[in-house]
């Protein structure tokens, strides 16, 4: 089988695929019209986030057995249509899901503590106390939306705090001895965190709005490692301005492009500007599953996937 690498990824991907007898073809550069003109010569590609995989590329892809996705959420493939055509989608959740569960906790105490602001200060040469008095995360009630992979990652991270972890999924009977699962509204009369472990979907996109939001009984806490689009850059503006969301801690962004390897070309959105001064919201670049361990994980599990389904 000639498989097609169309991102870099760890090197044991490479050299055990070729240990298995695997014919590996590696093509970082070319545009997506060019590898679409080759994609027939080709059983098998492992892509990150590099370009859509659509209807179009997908006729074109006539010997194609499998689309291996290194990484969680597979939005950028035609799933549906793949699977019509007997395309296997392989994804890696696994892979990365103890590092965004890190990284989630890591904002969050970030934020409840000041960490950035404080920095910031004393690096400038204010020494400022009382101004930076933190709150703690004991006693508090952790709201998930979503709880698969990345959902319960965070989950269990949260064990070694006095909290109450509620989740909400359109999937029943996720709930364990971590979290319990609750309807929406129950999560949002009790949250005083809410944090994001939704693909992006229909019924995401653009789910975190004003209406959402004042469906909150208390102000809250907003956490989102998951998909940018979900939440209305502008609405959450307006709440972080009322109070409605005390803080937020924000992974990633509605504006970044569909790779997720760039923000914007365009002039800076205004409700980005508010962010990017705002004391209380704390920004990384798309990073919450990127780390040294996950990047072996990620091509790990891509492999080991490869390897139970077609050797």
């Amino acid at each position: 089988m000639k498989i097609l690498h169309l991102d870099t990824n760890h090197p044991l991907m490479l050299e055990q695929l070729n240990a298995m007898g695997f014919q590996n073809d590696e093509d970082y550069s070319s545009s997506k019209s060019e590898i679409e003109a080759k994609i027939q010569n080709y059983d098998g590609i492992i892509i990150r986030s590099r370009f859509s995989i659509d209807k179009q590329f997908l006729d074109a892809a006539t010997n194609l057995k499998f689309i291996g996705r290194v990484g969680a959420g597979v939005e950028n493939i035609d799933g549906e249509y793949a699977l019509q055509k007997g395309i296997q989608l392989i994804s890696a959740p696994e892979g990365n899901r103890n590092a965004v569960g890190e990284h989630t906790l890591g904002m969050l105490l970030s934020l409840f503590n000041k960490f950035n602001k404080a920095d910031h200060e004393v690096r400038n040469g204010q020494w400022l106390r009382e101004e930076n008095r933190g709150i703690e995360l004991d006693g508090k009630t952790v709201g998930l939306i979503g709880y698969g992979n990345m959902g319960k990652a965070f989950a269990k991270k949260l064990r070694g705090f006095d909290v109450t972890v509620l989740c909400y999924d359109i999937q029943s009977h996720v709930g364990d001895e971590n979290a319990e699962q609750v309807t929406l509204k129950t999560l949002q009369a009790q949250a005083d965190v809410l944090s994001l472990h939704t693909p992006q979907t229909p019924l995401t996109l653009n789910m975190v709005n004003t209406e959402f939001i004042n469906a909150f009984k208390k102000p809250f806490w907003l956490l989102n490692t998951a998909r940018g689009k979900s939440v209305v850059t502008s609405d959450l503006v307006l709440a972080l301005k009322s109070g409605k969301i005390l803080g937020a801690g924000l992974d990633v962004l509605e504006y970044e492009k569909a790779s997720f390897e760039q923000l914007f070309s365009s002039k800076m959105p205004e409700a980005f500007q508010y962010l990017i001064k705002a004391e209380n919201v704390l920004l990384t670049p798309h990073i919450a599953g990127w780390t040294i361990e996950s990047k072996v994980k990620l091509a790990q599990t891509i492999v080991n996937k490869i390897q139970a389904k077609f050797c």
